[in-house]
């Protein structure tokens, strides 16, 4: 499986994706937190902290990793490698393992140069150091555990389709859904005792937790499940659309 992994990092590093995921993801985070005026901006709200990154992150990751999973199969169908990769002597599920450590080890390349906006917010402290380091690197471990959940999904809107545009779109709307919609859905309290589970089931919630530091073993274990439901869910298309 390590050749596997990387031959996709390969992919990823010697084409513009994977260094235009990194850039844009540090272009935006930084225009926000150092540049654009508003409430958002660490030099604005007089508090050295990091909640910039850590609230837009997940909207910006929202759309930045489904364009790095969308051509993981949908890619490899359309050129026609998937058959020479379905024949060599590995598992479906170690071809589609090493597509997913790929994708989260780039997000995870995106996210060390904001060690530096870390580095920033702990000098402008009053004192220098005036951080709640802990919360800092829950959240970070928060993202992590997003990410992947995101890079999962994407995996699984790339196997169904050839395109890589309808995987992009479908990727985009299973992320938005399970991270936001569930949350709206179950704020409007329209089902009663149920909408309590509607907003646990949602990323969103479980993210949130996360984001203050807080390591619960329920959110670590729900991000777990829901990347490997669907991992699971992404062998079982990619065996029914074997040829």
């Amino acid at each position: 499986m390590y050749p596997l992994l990387k031959k996709e990092l390969r992919t990823f590093l010697s084409s513009l994706i994977g260094y235009a995921v990194i850039c844009v993801f540090l272009l935006l985070i930084g225009l926000f937190m150092w540049v654009f005026e508003g409430d958002m901006n660490t030099l604005d709200n007089g508090y050295a902290g990091l909640d910039t990154l850590f609230y837009l992150a997940p909207w910006v990751f929202m759309f930045l990793i489904p364009a790095i999973t969308m051509r993981s199969f949908a890619d490899e169908r359309k050129s026609g490698t998937i058959e020479w990769l379905l024949t060599r002597p590995v598992t479906d599920m170690q071809i589609i393992v090493s597509k997913y450590l790929a994708g989260l080890l780039l997000v995870c390349l995106a996210l060390l140069p904001t060690l530096v906006y870390y580095y920033t917010v702990w000098q402008l402290g009053t004192p220098p150091g005036n951080v709640d380091s802990g919360g800092v690197w829950g959240s970070y471990l928060g993202l992590v555990f997003l990410a992947s959940a995101y890079v999962a999904i994407g995996i699984f809107a790339s196997v169904i389709t050839s395109s890589q545009v309808v995987a992009f779109l479908l990727s985009v709307l299973l992320c938005f859904f399970l991270f936001s919609g569930l949350h709206s859905l179950g704020s409007f309290k329209l089902f009663g005792a149920l909408d309590g589970y509607i907003i646990a089931a949602g990323m969103q919630s479980h993210y949130a937790s996360l984001s203050l530091g807080l390591i619960d073993s329920r959110d670590v274990a729900y991000f777990l499940a829901l990347s490997v439901l669907f991992l699971f869910l992404t062998e079982l298309m990619l065996k029914s659309r074997k040829w």
